[in-house]
């Protein structure tokens, strides 16, 4: 009896070592005292030979401590019900995006936490951050590698530019030396376009400003002596040392959530905020922290290192790829710009085999299947995520020939003609301003109010069992999915709008090198820059007569427009004259009369010639908001607040009084 015991001690000892060590190092009272926020801190000790983060890359060459494990410290903050007897039983993870994000008292009563997970932000009070070791190779010499920096659209006149001025934002990974003949930097005019050598006389890594050429020196800015040309790619290739192992982050915030749902204090004794109060767990990140959540699952970090679901449930918003962090020399904050990695790998929840690029049959899920500790999964995006951030092949693959079907435990819901994130709502008929570079007015066609309703559904998917509403989003079969062009796709041919012929950030099959392991988006990239094999399909929502996607789960704002709400930009100027302009919809306003229409030459139907009077639009309004009611895709109070500001919006020219 007595070595049972101490062998089940041992096992809980080791089984509690994960999180070593949280404090609180504040607290902070919030709604007039019945939450209050927590800071603090948490360390961790990872063991390399655990299979559960075997899935981190260089894990087995990351600094040691005398114990032989890897260790870690990050950020928290907390927001938690006072009287933990007013508690929902539901933690809700907010994955931090580039560090910034906050807690959310809830008056549900769950618990909001969120924590740092990216290795490659430097601390700051104003951001969540992680501090990861560096990989080392087994006799203790450096790791080095190539890193690749494009720089565009420099203003006319500049000689200097940081290294994070990059398109894919370098931190760390500076040069190990300053010697310009163990770099390269060439320029040319499109992005196949055929590569100049800059003389590596003719620049240096310097500063510029208050020296002229070769400046002082500097390993995070490069000088260019007769300045950068606007209208060229400029492509930057040297060798760094040192990566971090930022593959940590994934199991930093595995093991925190195991922590605040399951363990009762941490190995020294400390006591866990939120013991025993917790029986479910959500999370949900936007953008880059949805890409954080889809490779999360995919790398096996659902299970914690005692075989545990860590999430019930989880909401990957706006986000299309995996996360390009858990390789050597990576960059945790791309936005599919050219060369960066994202879509090489799995991208679809279900098995697909990916005969295009030579690949074997896999899914996001994989993992979790095995383990039999997959979420439930609410996945959302709009239209700027088919025309910016390659979206096309988690819905039909890389041949585009048929839809991958959904699993059981995921639902796909498609906010039509968003901007990324979605528009700042309300009904007015006239543009916004037009985003800096970009040719179309801002687009307002807001996604918040779908995305309350849907995280509802979610919850209460996880907490009582209740299925949420059906999936909605464009496919092949009903036809809704067609090529990046405006035959295709059927945009209406409106004066002084660009064609979205060109426009689309195509899906590329990149060939990173036999060291990228690309269906888990590990190992290193030892082809810098990767060779272009081809482009893949990449498919687009088909449009209506005004120019708006078909398909999904409209705004009310969308389903009685003022306009054409579209997910793409077109870039004004520069390098990227004439296509997608950054993560920008745009909005193009319908004429007020049948009069303006004709004179301009609009195909599209006036306000006046669709809606006729300010009531008869309102009685849309009302009918659309209804329907989003009764369907489970909107809040009764958001309907009533939408109601009402259309109400007030004076659409022709009549306000409420």
């Amino acid at each position: 009896m007595r070595i049972v015991v101490i062998s089940l001690c041992l096992m809980l000892s080791v089984a509690e070592a994960r999180l070593v060590r949280i404090v609180v190092e504040q607290r902070e009272p919030v709604k007039a005292g019945e939450y209050e926020l927590l800071r603090g801190r948490f360390w961790g000790e990872l063991d390399p030979k655990d299979p559960r983060n075997q899935t981190i890359n260089d894990i087995g060459l990351a600094v040691r401590n005398g114990r032989g494990l890897v260790e870690y410290t990050a950020t928290f903050a907390l927001a938690k019900p006072v009287d933990m007897k007013k508690a929902s039983s539901l933690l809700l993870y907010g994955v931090p995006n580039r560090g910034k994000g906050a807690p959310v008292p809830s008056a549900e009563g769950h618990v909001s936490v969120v924590s740092g997970w990216q290795g490659d932000l430097a601390p700051a009070n104003d951001a969540q951050t992680i501090v990861v070791p560096v990989a080392k190779n087994l006799d203790g010499s450096p790791v080095v590698g190539s890193v690749t920096a494009l720089f565009m659209d420099a203003p006319a006149g500049t000689h200097t530019l940081p290294l994070s001025a990059a398109v894919s934002a370098i931190s760390y990974q500076l040069p190990r030396t300053l010697d310009t003949a163990k770099a390269t930097l060439t320029r040319r005019a499109s992005a196949n376009g055929v590569r100049t050598p800059v003389d590596r006389r003719e620049w240096a890594f310097a500063g510029c400003g208050e020296v002229a050429f070769p400046g002082r020196p500097e390993r995070t800015k490069i000088c260019l002596k007769d300045g950068f040309d606007t209208a060229l790619l400029y492509e930057l290739i040297y060798e760094a040392q040192d990566p971090l192992v930022l593959g940590i982050g994934y199991a930093a915030t595995r093991d925190l959530n195991s922590f605040l749902r399951y363990e009762a204090r941490d190995s020294e004794g400390t006591e866990n905020p939120v013991a025993g109060a917790i029986r479910f767990a959500v999370s949900e990140g936007n953008s880059q922290s949805g890409n954080f959540l889809r490779s999360f699952v995919h790398l096996g970090f659902n299970q914690d290192e005692r075989g545990r679901r860590v999430w019930d449930g989880m909401n990957p918003n706006i986000a299309a790829r995996q996360l390009a962090m858990n390789f050597r020399f990576a960059v945790a904050g791309g936005t599919a710009k050219l060369y960066e990695p994202g879509s090489d790998g799995v991208v679809w929840w279900n098995s697909y085999a990916d005969r295009a690029r030579g690949r074997k049959s896999a899914g996001l899920l994989d993992r979790c299947r095995a383990t039999k500790t997959c979420p439930k999964i609410v996945e959302t995006f709009g239209g700027l995520e088919f025309w910016a951030l390659r979206m096309s092949p988690d819905l039909v693959g890389t041949d585009a020939k048929k839809d991958i079907p959904l699993p059981e435990n995921v639902r796909r819901y498609y906010f039509p003609g968003t901007t990324h994130g979605g528009g700042r709502g309300g009904f007015k008929v006239a543009a916004a301003a037009v985003p800096a570079g970009c040719v179309l007015a801002a687009n307002p066609n807001p996604s918040s109010d779908t995305l309350r309703a849907l995280r509802v559904a979610l919850i209460e998917w996880v907490m009582k069992g209740i299925q949420p509403p059906p999936s909605r989003h464009p496919t092949l079969r009903a036809g809704q999915l067609v090529a990046a062009t405006q035959a295709a796709t059927g945009f209406p041919k409106i004066p002084g709008i660009p064609s979205v012929d060109g426009v689309v950030n195509p899906v590329y099959d990149y060939d990173f090198g036999a060291e990228f392991r690309a269906g888990d988006m590990a190992g290193w990239i030892g082809k810098a820059p990767p060779e272009i094999r081809r482009a893949l399909p990449t498919l687009v929502p088909k449009v209506d007569a005004d120019g708006n996607d078909l398909g999904g789960v409209a705004s009310v704002l969308f389903e009685v427009p003022l306009g054409t709400y579209t997910g793409w930009n077109v870039t004004r100027q520069g390098f990227q004259k004439g296509q997608w302009c950054g993560l920008n919809g745009g909005y193009i306003p319908f004429a007020r009369t049948k009069a303006e229409r004709l004179a301009s030459g609009d195909p599209r139907l006036s306000l006046e010639e669709r809606y006729g009077t300010q009531e008869k639009y309102l009685e849309r309004v009302r009918a659309a908001a209804a329907r989003a009611v009764k369907a489970r895709y909107l809040l009764a109070e958001d309907a009533a607040r939408l109601v009402g500001q259309a109400e007030a919006s004076g659409v022709f020219g009549l306000k409420k009084p």
